[in-house]
């Protein structure tokens, strides 16, 4: 132990109170920051899953062309866009996804039939959006297997003349597994099909709009000559969706989308809580620093004598600075430490409190997520706080002069 560390030590457990405040300070804020961005982070977190569930990471969807050729192709991909003529449906979809599994990235790929449908049950109807699809293809690209609340998926594989429906249109419809439902297509006459399954995917959104029926039952219900109007894809790696959607948009000339750009707005909002809390957390670790500047000047003013003596000794003004400064690195790393421990602690109680959420996510407590890097950054404001806070009164400690203050001078 170096002679600076030691006197450093010696300083601190000389105001007990104060160090104790100071570490309170560094603690709370580093716990406060790591729980509160494993909450919104954890929310977060369920809402891509379960999108990623449903939709896929890449959509590929009405094909397209140019309008007129361009001598110079814009880099603007918004402005490309609106000089092109879309079609709807998918050409040769078949072709497409035996062209799209060669790429490493893609796990799985499925086509659906989407249209929208008037259902009724009963006294009450609802506008649904209606998703044809092959079941075996589906349940390799999606989470809809896990997703069932009510019901069975072999029932609805085995019998054509079924549908899943989302567990809040369920709810509107007063159904469950095993009754019947009406389906309305545009100019066309009710079709009674069995409620093989109710599925629940998280996102409210989905859940009060979405019926899965074969691809086959779609297409007769939506007068369609096509069998797909896109093919949705399950990748190994969903953080390369925008590279893989442009690679797709540019090989089969059809519209693509990821699903960053899909869920653009609701992304947005996630990270603007995120941003939004961590500045607020920031702001009493920084409350912390000040506490520990404060302390830090009073032992300065106090310990001048004593400052001096170490200077007429020999100690050079690196020394001297030295001291508080170690005085700081104390507090960070032991506050720190303790922070990251109650942290943890605390993240473990959030996920544990009831609260009910039937809006945009479907919740029945507080959902967190476990993330390394939580720990780290908290770990560093408060090192950075901490450290900025400490400098100040180090350099003053240094510049003292020794030998006037020996002979009774003011500082």
């Amino acid at each position: 132990m170096t002679p600076p560390l030691y006197i450093a030590m010696r300083f601190l457990v000389h105001r007990k109170r104060a160090l104790l405040l100071s570490l309170a300070g560094v603690v709370f804020g580093v716990a406060i920051f790591i729980g509160t961005q494993a909450q919104t982070q954890g929310f977060a977190k369920y809402f891509i899953d379960s999108s990623l569930g449903s939709n896929g990471a890449v959509i590929v969807r009405s094909r397209f062309r140019p309008r007129s050729p361009m001598l110079v192709p814009p880099k603007n991909s918004k402005i490309q866009a609106a000089h092109r003529s879309y079609f709807e449906g998918i050409d040769d979809a078949s072709a497409i996804m035996r062209v799209s599994r060669q790429f490493s990235d893609v796990v799985s790929c499925s086509p659906v039939l989407r249209g929208t449908l008037s259902a009724r049950s009963g006294f009450e109807n609802a506008t649904v959006d209606l998703f044809g699809i092959d079941p075996a293809l589906h349940l390799q690209t999606t989470d809809l297997s896990h997703q069932i609340v009510d019901g069975n998926f072999d029932d609805f594989r085995n019998n054509p003349n079924s549908i899943i429906l989302g567990s809040k249109l369920a709810s509107t419809l007063d159904v469950n597994a095993g009754e019947t439902v009406q389906l309305l297509p545009p100019g066309g006459e009710y079709r009674r099909l069995v409620v093989a399954a109710v599925a629940r995917s998280g996102v409210g959104s989905i859940d009060a709009t979405r019926i899965y029926s074969h691809a086959r039952v779609a297409q007769t219900l939506l007068h369609k000559p096509y069998t797909a109007s896109m093919i949705i894809y399950k990748l190994r790696d969903p953080q390369r969706a925008p590279d893989l959607a442009h690679d797709f948009e540019t090989l089969f000339q059809h519209d693509t989308q990821s699903w960053q750009e899909r869920e653009e707005s609701t992304l947005q909002l996630f990270l603007t809580l995120r941003l939004s809390a961590a500045i607020t957390v920031s702001l009493i670790i920084l409350l912390a620093g000040f506490g520990i500047f404060n302390v830090l000047t009073m032992t300065v003013l106090s310990k001048v004598k004593e400052i001096a003596i170490l200077r007429s000794m020999g100690y050079r003004r690196i020394d001297i600075s030295a001291i508080f400064l170690w005085q700081g690195a104390m507090i960070a790393v032991t506050g720190s430490i303790i922070g990251c421990m109650l942290g943890a602690l605390a993240t473990w109680g959030i996920s544990h409190i009831p609260i009910r959420i039937r809006g945009l996510l479907y919740a029945n407590h507080f959902l967190v997520t476990w993330d390394w890097r939580h720990y780290v950054w908290a770990t560093l404001l408060a090192l950075v706080a901490v450290t900025l806070a400490s400098y100040v009164p180090a350099r003053r400690a240094a510049e003292l002069p020794p030998v006037a203050t020996l002979r009774g001078s003011s500082v």
